[in-house]
């Protein structure tokens, strides 16, 4: 006789199914929105010790500078991608109720002729209020952001951010400011390049420059050259020439205690190539040391793929192909001028400086005052 089944078996088990994370609380949140000549970008985060967490984030090119060098204003098409990235980015600040943030738009509204029926279109449309910020606090905002990754060793400071339209560089004389101190010095420039009458040591800032030229924008200028290794040159030498009034240290460069940080996605491109990624990793990314051998090893890479190979290419990618020798152009005049063997990469910038200085004003972030 056959066994009787028992009851119940056979039956599929009844699925456990763990908590859905707590949603965070939007009293915590803070958001940064960077409307750039290249790239729509938006980091929603919240204050943990004394740095953030990124609850949601937005990217997406929408070349809002597209045709700005030949007329002067932003075109119909441009804005209308625009607007549509905008979109998106309004839906995640309702759906997070976020309060607090900044919407900043530079270089290209800065530049077009009817930056402000843009503005006013982006408010009726989607609700949003952007801010164009001037290039000081551009620069700044860029500075700040970098703080976590300067070193205790680090007497004198470049930090470059090659942007779409732009490209602001500061250079920042730690000597005064106890080792410690220096990363921490760094983040109290939230408040200004020349701050008065602080308790705290002081990062001194020496000099710092906007250029009006960045990978869209020189790209633009140079598009009439055919031969790749000429546009190439001819791009480098006059990024070059655009940074004569900005000299600290040029005829002299320091060697020991100088380090260089440079934000952008050229800077992040390169890197990835240099460490043979298939695949963009952040973490491998953000920090990571160059010599200039080995950033010149990469732009000598891309140079002899041409432009073809640089567009297959994987750890380029589509959305930067094309901006990518322009990019580059710019990384080996700066390297020109100050060769070093600390370039440190940093995957950040104007989004996470725009978070660090309004939590840094909020106090909310641990770690003694900044």
């Amino acid at each position: 006789m056959a066994p009787k089944r028992p009851r119940g078996a056979g039956a599929f088990l009844k699925p456990v199914e763990s908590p859905a994370p707590k949603p965070p609380d939007p009293s915590e949140l803070y958001a940064a929105l960077d409307l750039g000549t290249n790239s729509c970008r938006m980091l929603i985060a919240q204050p943990k010790g004394n740095q953030f967490h990124v609850v949601d984030s937005f990217s997406k090119s929408v070349q809002l500078g597209s045709g700005l060098e030949s007329t002067g204003r932003l075109s119909r098409g441009s804005m209308r991608r625009t607007i549509q990235a905008l979109r998106i980015c309004q839906q995640k600040l309702k759906r997070h109720k976020v309060q607090r943030m900044r919407l900043v738009a530079t270089e290209a509204c800065r530049r077009a002729g009817n930056s402000r029926d843009f503005i006013r279109q982006v408010r009726r449309e989607t609700g949003l209020s952007l801010e164009i910020i001037q290039p000081e606090e551009e620069a700044r905002l860029a500075v700040i952001s970098c703080a976590p990754l300067v070193s205790t060793k680090t007497e004198h400071l470049l930090v470059v951010d090659i942007g779409g339209g732009s490209t602001e560089l500061v250079w920042i004389d730690l000597s005064a400011v106890p080792a410690l101190e220096r990363p921490r010095a760094i983040m109290r420039l939230h408040s200004g390049f020349h701050t008065p009458d602080s308790p705290f040591p002081a990062a001194k800032v020496v000099d710092w420059i906007s250029v009006p030229l960045g990978v869209a924008t020189l790209r633009d200028q140079f598009r009439d050259v055919e031969d790749d290794a000429a546009r190439f040159a001819l791009m480098s030498w006059f990024f070059e020439e655009n940074l004569a009034e900005f000299t600290p240290y040029k005829d002299d460069p320091p060697v020991e205690g100088f380090q260089i940080v440079g934000t952008s996605g050229t800077v992040t491109t390169v890197a990835a190539s240099h460490l043979g990624l298939r695949r963009y990793d952040r973490t491998k990314v953000d920090g990571l040391r160059m010599t200039s051998d080995q950033i010149d090893k990469v732009i000598r890479g891309y140079l002899d793929l041409g432009p073809i190979g640089r567009r297959n290419d994987p750890r380029i990618g589509q959305d930067r192909q094309a901006l990518i020798m322009s990019g580059s152009a710019i990384l080996q005049a700066l390297l020109r001028c100050w060769p070093t063997n600390r370039l440190s990469v940093a995957d950040r910038g104007l989004r996470e400086g725009l978070l660090y200085a309004q939590m840094s004003r909020d106090g909310v972030l641990e770690d003694g005052p900044y």
